[in-house]
This record gives C-alpha cells, structure tokens and sequence, in this order.
C-alpha cells in the first residue's frame, strides 16, 4: 500500500466562513468515521481569510472507489449540505468544484 499526499484548496463566501468553522469545530462523528473508513488519514483544514486550504494523506488502494463509498453515505451527503453553500466557484477549477485539487511537486520525508 502506497501513501498518496492531496492538498485541495477553495475560497469560501465571507459572510460564510463563521458557519464553515463553527462545523469544523463540532464536526459529525459519522462523517469523521467515514473518512476513516475510506482511508483518508492526517487530515487537516486550513483558513487564511477566505481561502481554504486542505491536507489529506490517502492509505487504500482504490481511491476513485475510496471516494465513490463516502459519496454514497447519508450521513456524508447530509454534511456537505451544510458545508458546500459556503464555498464560491473557483475559476481553475474542473466542473465548478468547490475544492479544487493541487498538484505535489515537493515532498520530505
């Protein structure tokens, strides 16, 4: 099993970004039991002004699949209900994510 590195990043609404740290600071126990589940470790969520930063570490072996499971979950699904509206549009992103993905070009272990 190969660790993979992600680093997504998106810009939330001003007027959301309270709310969008209210329910990282309280999130769901389902959810968090999800992520782990579809191996997505050391995750991590960061805020400068409205920009979001965010840092996974994936441990599986089938990340598209990985992904496809915590999609499919209720629980998950009901989350990003509340988590989504906060974010704009990012104009590099691919089909108006709400996160777009970066590329890795440094890595030290």
């Amino acid at each position: 099993m190969k660790k993979q590195f992600f680093g997504q990043v998106g810009k939330l609404l001003p007027a959301k970004v309270p709310e969008y740290v209210e329910l990282h600071n309280h999130p769901w126990p389902g959810v968090l039991k999800k992520i782990k589940e579809c191996n997505l470790q050391n995750y991590s969520i960061f805020l400068h002004g409205t920009i979001v930063f965010a840092y996974f570490e994936y441990t599986g072996t089938d990340y598209q699949k990985d992904m496809e499971l915590m999609a499919r979950d209720l629980e998950t699904q009901e989350w990003w209900k509340h988590t989504k509206p906060c974010f704009e549009s990012f104009a590099f992103s691919k089909n108006e994510e709400y996160y777009a993905d970066m590329n890795q070009i440094f890595y030290l272990s």
